[in-house]
């Protein structure tokens, strides 16, 4: 009889926590169903330029599964250029130019096997008795994944931990009751809301810092653009998880709760960030990477540290994390309501 009491107590604090029941049945399957997305998706179609190609080599290329478009060479350079390509072919004779976009060895090696085939069936004079000439716009045969996977790491630690450090000490200072007395002093809630991201923004500013210039320094990440456009991104991914933690917290009541948010805010963005290829997901499911800042700063860093990108390219990822920012603390400041009104 007492161990029944036990039992059903609690089975009845289960059903009252709507939060842990959503984490125990409704997380695990959301999160299957995402990893089935990415990894039951297509096969990559390498994206590929040709310039003066025979149309036999066209065509197998084609019939391999590539996506080929004729250029002349500006168009398939700047192409190139701006990653809608991931190489182009120019025909000298039978040997093939090629040059690789270079910054994803995924996508390399699918390109030069995706090659080799066409060569060996294509029918040219002289098909395969030379090597293709390749050369790179950006990285190298010897780049490594964790170089092109390492700035993506980067800006999911940065957010991961800056997201779940503030939301619960902001949740602390909720639960102390020091929120409730600066909410009774003559302090307006934006100003309560700045201080708090201001104040937490130093110690975060400190670990963007230290993040990015160990993988940069120590571990030797592949740096050819600027580190100051590193630090920008990687303190404005911070901002962003700042703020987007403490508000979160305003809708826990204690630290398990705020955990309990890590599969619903924090796992969809390790899909959608460009960690995984998005183009071999389904086309109607792309777009749900618009909406996560982590895939912004994740593209942000990977131009700057790979591509050698400046200010022109990575304005608009700048532009939409500090909206991000902007917007998460507005709705803060509307959090606050229902704790108290001022």
């Amino acid at each position: 009889m007492r161990i029944r009491a036990i039992i059903v107590r609690i089975l009845r604090q289960f059903f009252h926590d709507k939060r842990t029941l959503m984490m125990m049945l409704v997380a695990p399957m959301l999160i299957l169903f995402l990893m089935s997305l990415v990894f039951n998706g297509s096969t990559y179609a390498p994206k590929l330029g040709t310039v003066d190609a025979p149309a036999p080599f066209i065509q197998k290329l084609v019939d391999l599964g590539a996506e080929v478009n004729p250029y002349t060479a500006e168009e398939a350079q700047s192409k190139l250029a701006g990653s809608h390509l991931d190489a182009y072919i120019v025909m000298q004779g039978a040997v093939p130019q090629v040059t690789l976009e270079g910054s994803d060895p995924a996508k390399n090696k699918a390109v030069l096997f995706l090659l080799q085939k066409a060569l060996q069936n294509a029918a040219l004079p002289s098909a395969g008795t030379q090597a293709p000439t390749i050369t790179y716009l950006h990285g190298s045969a010897n780049m490594a994944a964790f170089d092109n996977l390492g700035p993506v790491l980067i800006g999911f630690f940065v957010f991961f931990f800056v997201f779940l450090l503030s939301g619960v000490s902001f949740l602390r200072e909720r639960t102390g009751g020091t929120l409730e007395r600066l909410l009774a002093s003559p302090l307006r809630r934006w100003e309560i809301v700045v201080g708090y991201i201001l104040g937490f923004g130093i110690f975060t500013t400190l670990q963007a810092t230290l993040i990015a210039w160990f993988a940069t320094s120590v571990l030797g990440l592949m740096l050819v653009g600027s580190f100051w456009y590193v630090l920008l991104i990687t303190l404005l991914l911070a901002l962003t998880a700042l703020s987007l933690g403490t508000l979160i917290s305003a809708f826990a009541n204690n630290e398990f709760q705020m955990i309990q948010f890590i599969p619903i805010i924090i796992v969809p963005q390790v899909f959608f960030s460009g960690l995984f290829s998005l183009d071999t997901m389904s086309i109607y499911l792309r777009w749900i990477s618009t909406i996560m800042p982590l895939k912004y700063g994740a593209d942000a860093l990977r131009n700057i540290m790979i591509r050698g990108a400046g200010w022109e390219t990575i304005w608009v990822d700048v532009v939409v994390l500090a909206g991000f920012t902007v917007g998460f603390m507005m709705l803060n400041i509307l959090a606050l309501r229902k704790h108290r009104k001022i």
